[in-house]
């Protein structure tokens, strides 16, 4: 039988590993296992994996730097961050480093498929999805390509910058409130993940910083604004 999907697990705690590897497997997913992070490099250049379930402290090379090499060779995959979890801080460094989500230990197995799942049925829609694209003053916006074209220059952006910037221009003009994107592109409404978006709102205010015509406004204590001029 065809595996659901390859995962890449990289967890230095070769019992909670084996658990979650025998878990997603007998949910019908394919699982490459690494217990470092240099390892877990050199599987992810060697397979063709579908999402990264990566563990932050992690020997050798910590998920951290591994999620930005990671994403720095492919800016679509999901990656999915395991935390200690009174390690806050590490979840706003993860985003920043590339991650997508985290889930925190201990976690329910239950849970943690769950969010697979929903990442993978994300990943697959955008793959059949017809060409979508947004006029952005001088810039285009190819959302399916995950692009922001200048005529000869392309900024290629993460997915989740680039369903962030969606959201924004599905609703131009109009102020959109924190936990509406929050529970529109990350499906759920939480502290950290709300540090997570202002982290991303920054990264998008600096793509769209000097095109005229165009402005994102953070509305406080509501939200933000994603300003063009007729």
């Amino acid at each position: 039988m065809q595996p659901k999907a390859k995962i890449l697990l990289v967890e230095d705690d070769s019992s909670l590993g084996f658990v979650i590897k025998d878990n997603l497997e007998e949910n019908g997913y394919e699982v490459i296992f690494s217990s470092d992070g240099e390892s877990g490099w050199q599987q992810f250049m060697r397979h063709n994996v579908d999402i990264c379930l990566l563990d932050v402290m992690l020997p050798k090379k910590d998920g951290m730097a591994l999620a930005a090499q990671i994403r720095k060779k492919n800016e679509k995959i999901p990656i999915l961050f395991l935390t200690a979890k009174s390690m806050d801080e590490d979840r706003i460094a993860g985003f920043k480093a590339g991650g997508d989500d985290y889930i925190t230990k201990p976690f329910n197995m239950e849970e943690l498929l769950l969010r697979i799942e929903v990442f993978l049925k994300r990943t697959r829609k955008k793959a059949n999805e017809g060409v979508e694209r947004f006029e952005l003053g001088k810039l285009e916006f190819d959302y399916n390509n995950l692009l922001l074209i200048d005529g000869a220059h392309k900024q290629q952006l993460t997915q989740k910058e680039a369903d962030l910037l969606q959201y924004l221009c599905l609703h131009t003009n109009t102020v959109v409130k924190r936990e509406d994107i929050l529970l529109n592109v990350w499906g759920k409404e939480d502290y950290f993940l709300g540090r997570s978006m202002d982290v991303f709102m920054t990264k998008i205010r600096k793509y769209l910083r000097d095109v005229e015509g165009v402005e994102l406004q953070t509305v406080h204590g509501v939200g933000f604004k994603l300003v063009l001029q007729k």
